[in-house]
């Protein structure tokens, strides 16, 4: 199995804390591998193995286990007798009341408890009420470039770079090369599981052809601003959607793109008043979780490369832990601005910086921000001029690459 440390880290400065692990994130982006790796750190760490109990509920092994009952029942079977239990535990929502049995291992037992998800419905249930403040929320995304370049043994270049903005960052991947037929079957793979499992099926979606209508709207129009009414008369007047069929309601795209968001498909960023220090309610953009799933849907074109860029620039600044909005200045936007608890910068992505025109286009929003954070434009270019009036420029792949 391959590692992935920075998570790994994650989980290990967790280790032994009171508050459950839940770890979520978009289907086969790696969770349970991300467990079994977990739990062989645990065994390196002279951690007995019978005080290790992984349950993978996506295993028939487990088909039996129906309700929180019988939940309860299997691991009270398996508890040591001696030290702590590690309780991993792969997809429970299955699992009829299952958050009573976690709760209840919580009081009864003397372990640490780390549980995946593929929706984020997993702690809007009753979960989140009974362990209130009692856990904490670890995203878990497709491979990084980094992450990308490890697993395939291969080194940073302009050519590996582009297939990573090609064919994304799904592990399963990994192992066919550049081999276009494969990766796409294994991605539509990916796509109808979670279309059918995490979206249709938790979510009771009742028209599934809207719901691959918005999908692709989605996909074709990440970094675009948007809004669901938008989206409803686009689908009308793209022809989208069959003349004879009346634009859908609002309220209907808001919850399939609701349903999308909790299966963590899309996720959108929302705009932000950087004067007014206030969050905007219209015109938020979206972004696909993975660039191979975008372009398996919409085909290999090599177009729209400047969002394309965006959306490998936006995921990354959620795997760093930030909180990602889009910049209001006036009339004028920034890309992105990036908070966490100990760094705030705003950012600008632009394919290339190839002539004054541009190169102002993306100054001006940065330099019309008074404060003193970060201001950084990322591009595909490759040049020695490393910023301008302090504004700082990286290399997309360079940026990427740097931990």
């Amino acid at each position: 199995m391959n590692n992935r440390q920075s998570y790994l880290n994650t989980l290990l400065e967790f280790l032994d804390k009171e508050v459950i692990k839940v770890i979520v994130g978009v289907r086969r982006c790696g969770k349970s591998t991300l467990l079994k790796l977990f739990a062989e750190v645990l065994r390196k760490r002279k951690i007995p193995i019978k005080n290790i109990i992984h349950i993978n509920f996506e295993s028939m092994r487990y088909r039996d286990i129906t309700d929180y009952n019988l939940f309860y029942d299997y691991v009270a079977e398996h508890i040591p007798e001696n030290g702590k239990a590690y309780l991993l535990i792969d997809e429970p929502q299955n699992v009829i009341g299952w958050e009573k049995a976690v709760n209840s291992f919580k009081v009864d037992f003397d372990c640490d408890i780390y549980i995946t998800g593929s929706n984020a419905r997993l702690l809007s249930s009753e979960l989140s009420t009974l362990i209130s403040g009692r856990y904490v929320e670890i995203d878990l995304y497709p491979l990084s470039y980094k992450e990308y370049l490890d697993f395939h043994g291969i080194e940073k270049n302009d050519k590996t770079f582009q297939n990573y903005l090609k064919f994304g960052g799904f592990p399963s991947i990994v192992e066919l090369g550049e081999n276009v037929d494969r990766i796409t079957d294994v991605l539509d793979g990916i796509y109808n599981t979670v279309i059918v499992k995490d979206v249709i099926a938790k979510s009771k979606i009742k028209d599934e052809e809207l719901l691959q209508k918005i999908v692709a709207f989605l996909a074709d129009n990440v970094g675009n601003s948007t809004s669901s009414n938008s989206i409803a008369n686009s689908l009308v007047c793209e022809k989208r959607i069959e003349n004879t069929k009346k634009a859908p309601a609002t309220s209907t795209v808001e919850s399939y793109i609701c349903a999308l968001e909790k299966a963590f498909v899309f996720y959108e960023a929302k705009r932000y008043d950087v004067k007014g220090k206030n969050l905007l309610k219209t015109l938020g953009k979206y972004y696909i979780v993975d660039t191979g799933l975008r372009n398996m849907l919409l085909g290999y074109r090599d177009v729209d490369r400047g969002h394309i860029l965006e959306n490998i620039v936006f995921l990354e600044l959620k795997r760093r832990g930030y909180n990602v909005f889009i910049g209001k200045v006036d009339e004028k936007e920034v890309d992105f601005i990036a908070e966490k608890a100990s760094h705030k910068m705003y950012i600008q992505v632009c394919e290339t910086l190839g002539d004054d025109k541009t190169l102002k286009r993306e100054l001006v929003p940065l330099l019309a921000i008074k404060d003193n954070y970060e201001k950084l434009i990322i591009t595909n270019d490759k040049t020695f001029v490393e910023s301008y009036e302090g504004i700082k420029v990286k290399n997309t792949a360079d940026w990427l690459y740097v931990q």
